[in-house]
């Protein structure tokens, strides 16, 4: 470990400042704790986590719907965010207008309207009456700017010294990817991918809105029936942080691994 004037630690001080964290964190993690038990104390029902058992299965089964969309939503969303990085560094102008025109479209509305314009205006005008996917392609569509980003980012920090040899060995577009390009950029794009991931998992909640049976529909259909609000919104919220912090700590294990 290393001070903060740039000396190495010794075994004992870095131990020392290992506990020290460590000890930090367990006591963030119980006032957090120490809250939610609070809220949950403060309610003029009892807590009951049994109530909810009747509808564990269908709760379930939105978690891995959940999952499910997200990971299918990340990969279309790299597909689409590379072939739109393609787009932007043509020679054609209007392939980079049409980019740029696109990005700021994206950027300039939220997600909910993304899903509903896409639900129930354009894809109607294309024949689809399915709201449900057409909003989970709401959700790709909206995501793919920012995977945009994240190659433009990624591939800008090769530098120049590279394309220059890869010019003088006559490297066609393919064999620079392929041999030169990618396999650079693969450790930069994991980070801030795995951070896209998250946010396509918080942001597939709105599919509810669609009728899309994912965790948050599930919960609020259960909370419908029984009247549960407390137990239903705390577990959750707990199943989508069981996805979410596992990404934020993979994260940082492969920005400390590889040094990004």
């Amino acid at each position: 470990m290393i001070r903060s004037n740039g000396a190495a630690l010794s075994p004992k001080e870095a131990r020392t400042e290992n506990f020290g964290t460590t000890v930090a964190y367990a006591l963030a993690i119980g006032t957090f704790v120490l809250l939610a038990v609070f809220v949950v104390m403060r309610q003029t029902r009892p807590f009951d986590l049994a109530a909810v058992l009747p509808y564990r299965d269908d709760i379930m089964a939105g978690f891995w719907r959940t999952i499910w969309v997200s990971l299918v939503s990340l990969i279309w969303s790299t597909s689409l965010g590379f072939f739109f990085y393609l787009l932007s560094a043509s020679r054609v102008r209007y392939f980079r207008a049409f980019t740029d025109v696109f990005t700021e479209i994206i950027y300039g509305t939220p997600l909910l309207v993304m899903i509903m314009i896409m639900a129930f205006v354009i894809g109607p005008a294309f024949g689809s009456r399915n709201r449900a996917v057409m909003g989970y392609v709401g959700l790709i569509v909206y995501i793919t700017p920012y995977m945009t980003n994240i190659f433009k980012s990624a591939i800008a920090s090769i530098g120049s010294e590279q394309y220059m040899a890869m010019d003088l060995f006559g490297f066609t577009p393919f064999q620079r990817y392929r041999y030169i390009i990618i396999p650079q950029i693969v450790r930069i794009l994991m980070p801030p991918l795995m951070n896209n991931f998250s946010l396509i998992i918080k942001g597939s909640a709105l599919l509810n809105v669609l009728s899309y049976r994912e965790l948050f529909y599930e919960v609020t259909l259960m909370t419908n029936n029984n009247f549960r609000f407390v137990e239903g919104f705390l577990l959750m919220w707990g199943l989508y942080l069981i996805i979410t912090i596992p990404l934020s700590q993979i994260t940082k294990w492969i920005d400390r691994r590889w040094g990004i």
